[in-house]
């Protein structure tokens, strides 16, 4: 069996079709029921640059911003405007500049039926190699649209449970004492805080955390750590210190190290940066005890329901995430949520100037608007 067929076998053991760019497969269907659909209509993408101003400065182990660059997309069809969002922090490798040349470059006047989901998203992606982030913008954009002409949330589309959405937690960046007391404090209503970890500090972190809260808490090393044997050792410290699960601790090139780690470790290893597309999902099934899947990464809903499906065949935990983003991307993503273990739902809350109403945190937990589409106004 060839890695294809592998990954449609595996997927249609979770009960999620493949659909879409990467696979051949059944079509996504969507019922159609307070829109009289005309098939001489056309897609019409806009697009426009922003900026993400952070609350505070986001440092990581090997980089610190105040700014992320985004493009805000808009489709329309018929009077109907589905929005999208695509986030460029630096290590994705886009930029404006990079995002607004593929959005020039896509033609989506050639299709007259929005509801073309397959056909509109394998045009997309053939459109230029790569600018997953792009990409996603337009998916976004085109399931918030869907949502808007059916009158319905995509949950529901997907036929899930708002009920079913997990936690969320709210991340911690690495900082000084003074500065961390002041972020937990503004995490106060949320029930489980993500701790940015990879330098030289990180006992520090984690001790000046615990003498505020005893929240679980877990751990993002953002590939910080480079030797195996440290890297265990804090994973049994952090176990000790209420750690639910030890994200991404060393660079994703050293496989055998992190695989040693995973089978030595009391704490789950989830991959990130090593988790881009199905394919990896297949190719690290046996590095990772789970996976961080993020719309930026694949290129949107679409492809994240299928990576979700996946990993759950595969026997992985999951975790869905996102980047410093507006509520329209993290709203995107917060409909697939009752699908996964963990969310990381958080980026539209470290930001000052938001332009968008969409998902909200409540004792902590996911909640979705009963609003169609992805769920959001926008707010300018």
């Amino acid at each position: 069996m060839n890695k294809r067929t592998f990954i449609k076998y595996c997927t249609s053991l979770a009960g999620i079709s493949l659909v879409g760019r990467n696979f051949a497969g059944a079509a996504t269907t969507f019922p159609v029921n307070r829109y009289n659909m005309k098939k001489s209509g056309t897609l019409k993408l806009r697009y426009a640059p922003y900026t993400l101003q952070l609350k505070h400065a986001f440092t990581l182990a090997t980089s610190s911003r105040t700014t992320t660059p985004v493009v805000l997309t808009e489709l329309e069809f018929e009077g109907i405007t589905g929005y999208g969002e695509a986030s460029m922090p630096p290590y994705l490798g886009e930029s404006h500049e990079s995002v607004l040349k593929f959005l020039a470059e896509v033609d989506l006047s050639r299709f007259s039926d929005p509801f073309l989901l397959e056909d509109i998203l394998i045009y997309v992606d053939n459109v230029m190699p790569g600018n997953y982030a792009a990409k996603a913008s337009i998916d976004i954009a085109l399931h918030d649209l869907i949502g808007k002409i059916t009158g319905q949330p995509c949950y529901r589309l997907f036929g899930l449970n708002p009920a079913k959405t997990p936690l969320t937690s709210f991340t911690i960046g690495l900082d000084s004492p003074e500065i961390i007391k002041q972020k937990v404090e503004e995490a106060e209503p949320y029930r489980i805080l993500k701790v940015k970890l990879g330098r030289d500090n990180d006992r520090e972190m984690i001790e000046t955390i615990r003498s505020l809260t005893d929240k679980p808490l877990c751990v993002d090393v953002n590939q910080g750590w480079t030797d195996r044997n440290h890297s265990l050792e804090m994973a049994h410290w952090l176990h000790e210190k209420g750690v639910i699960f030890l994200e991404q601790p060393m660079p994703r090139s050293r496989k055998d190290d992190i695989a040693w780690l995973t089978q030595n470790s009391p704490l789950p290893i989830i991959g990130d940066e090593a988790i881009q597309h199905a394919d990896d999902i297949v190719s690290q099934k046996d590095v990772y005890s789970g996976v961080n899947i993020k719309l930026m990464k694949c290129g949107g809903m679409h492809a994240a329901r299928n990576m979700i499906g996946l990993a759950r065949a595969l026997g992985l935990k999951v975790m869905i995430g996102c980047m410093t983003e507006t509520s329209c991307a993290v709203s995107a993503a917060a409909q697939l949520s009752p699908l996964v273990d963990w969310c990381d739902l958080d980026g539209n809350l470290l930001i000052s100037n938001d332009v968008f109403d969409g998902m909200k945190i409540t004792g902590g937990k996911v909640t979705l608007p009963d609003r169609p589409g992805i769920g959001v106004i926008k707010l300018t």
